[in-house]
């Protein structure tokens, strides 16, 4: 039997990762994660970037493009404002990613007077929040399609809401890529299917005999209809779980850490009743006895450390928020009781794990040691790298608390004079090693105090006072000279920096200061 999805609003914010980094929109940027482009502004598509791309790739389309790391914690703190400004519309809005929300048209669409109604309210409120970027609403059956007709409003009219039992026919133009399945979507073009209305024509059988469960809710998705109509479940009231801080948090980092093993324990309690979350409520309640509410949504079962990652993004938020105080802004005190609340769940038919690197069971075995060694040892006693600023590679990286989402102290989007460029060398040497480094005549090279250098580097002498091996470079680059902390005397630096290929292949970062030579690092 088939059963239609209930009326939903989706409110999206194109390119929301560029607009929480607080880049103009005329801006050509693009927000990498494992060196491939996973957003990016409008001006940036102008000049024929796109997500997916290698990061070199789309440097040589756009050299003027302005390259940002990914940060889902700095996206997810950003867009709480978003949220919090639609709370008048809706009390029980779910976040489905940082830039993307739903929340059931049915009881406001009746309380506004109809769906243009709806729309136009929550546009006004969520447009408000997040100025300067932009944003649209979709109303339709189910979040797949809301979230498509969202993202087919334009600028003259920001929200599209799709009539009534007229879902399935306004899904049937798009192409099946709009699935984000990309592995079916290939597959059912090769077979001739290539719109959703194509796949919807399919009997529901033959789609389950020849693509399996992934074939099955993209067909009901392409119909309209409710992703999992059987399986989702209210969960059992004693699967809610607290924890009280004392004393009460202020930092987003200290109340994050007791909501880790909330988390574990969480997972663990849906794992051994045979349960996957899908949907969670982040409660928290403060001094003063405010009350904290936000839903969080995932596609998948959320794990341990899915849990925690988004509990962290919203004490973030909320802490972080700035405007005004109270229920729908900054708590006026600390968080002193946070409660994890599995607000939809699933029977768990289990999950794939990582073959070629993504989550694993070594990985959540090893994420629930560390914590377990972090309980004993205290909160600084297990580290992690992260990138921050810099000008060399050793002062990029800096060693946080494991999970931990605090700021680097030095963003890595600012610009640094003097800083080498990427990519970053493999081996950065605890001790910068000692060498010489000598042009064709023999005589040492030397930086002048314009920043240019007297003769080209020929050989590279690693040892104190160059007595090693001898290699020849047959290639270089630099300098590049920096002059720090000029106006305090004791601490005044001058250096450069020169990058050198020796004939056996091997690559140094080598710096001269004073007139001596070091290698600081060395690239693979």
């Amino acid at each position: 039997m088939s059963v239609s999805a209930p009326r939903t609003v989706v409110v999206w914010c194109p390119d929301w990762p560029i607009a929480a980094a607080g880049v103009d929109p005329g801006t050509p940027a693009a927000v990498l994660h494992a060196n491939r482009v996973v957003a990016c502004s409008a001006a940036a598509r102008h000049e024929g970037v796109t997500r997916g791309l290698r990061r070199r790739e789309a440097q040589a389309r756009c050299p003027e493009l302005v390259v940002l790391d990914d940060d889902p914690a700095r996206d997810a703190r950003a867009f709480e404002p978003v949220v919090a400004a639609l709370d008048g519309v809706c009390p029980r809005i779910e976040i489905v990613r940082p830039g993307v929300c739903a929340f059931l048209a049915r009881g406001p669409s009746r309380y506004f007077g109809g769906d243009a109604a709806v729309a136009e309210v929550t546009l006004e409120r969520a447009a408000g929040a997040a100025r300067p970027a932009a944003c649209r609403v979709g109303i339709a059956e189910g979040r797949f399609a809301a979230g498509l007709a969202a993202r087919n409003a334009d600028a003259p009219a920001p929200w599209v809401a799709v009539a009534p039992g007229e879902t399935r026919a306004f899904l049937a133009p798009f192409p099946v890529r709009v699935l984000d399945r990309p592995e079916l979507a290939d597959l059912l073009v090769r077979l001739g299917i290539r719109t959703l209305g194509d796949l919807s024509a399919l009997p529901p059988a033959a789609v389950l005999a020849r693509f399996g469960h992934d074939g099955e809710l993209a067909w009901r998705l392409a119909r309209g209809q409710e992703e999992r109509p059987l399986a989702a479940r209210t969960p059992p009231d004693d699967l809610a779980l607290a924890a009280e801080l004392d004393p009460p948090a202020d930092r987003a980092d200290r109340a994050a850490f007791v909501a880790k093993s909330l988390a574990d324990e969480l997972h663990a309690e849906l794992g051994r009743r045979g349960l996957a979350c899908t949907r969670i409520a982040i409660e928290a309640e403060t001094e003063h006895g405010e009350h904290l509410v936000r839903l969080w949504r995932h596609d998948g079962a959320l794990t341990a450390g899915a849990i925690a990652e988004r509990v962290r993004w919203q004490l973030d938020g909320w802490l972080t928020a700035t405007g005004a105080t109270g229920a729908s802004g900054r708590p006026t005190a600390g968080i002193s009781l946070v409660r994890l609340v599995p607000d939809e769940v699933r029977p768990d038919d289990g999950r794939q794990l990582g073959f070629w690197g993504g989550s694993t069971l070594h990985d959540e075995r090893a994420a629930r040691a560390l914590a377990r060694v972090q309980g004993m040892i205290g909160l600084d006693g297990v580290c992690t790298a992260v990138v921050q600023g810099g000008r060399s590679p050793a002062e990029r990286a800096r060693l946080i608390p494991w999970g931990d989402a605090r700021e680097p102290e030095a963003s890595p989007d600012t610009p640094w004079p003097g800083q080498v460029p990427r990519p970053a060398p493999a081996i950065v040497h605890a001790e910068p090693l000692p060498c010489e480094v000598a042009a064709a005549d023999g005589g040492s090279v030397r930086v002048t105090g314009r920043g240019g250098c007297d003769g080209a580097p020929a050989y590279l002498a690693i040892g104190e006072g160059g007595n090693g091996e001898v290699a020849e470079v047959v290639a270089w680059a630099g300098p590049w000279p920096v002059d720090e902390r000029w106006w305090d005397p004791p601490e005044h630096r001058r250096r450069a920096r020169f990058q050198l290929l020796t004939a056996g292949g091997v690559a140094h970062l080598a710096a001269v200061e004073g007139g001596r030579w070091w290698i600081e690092a060395t690239y693979d």
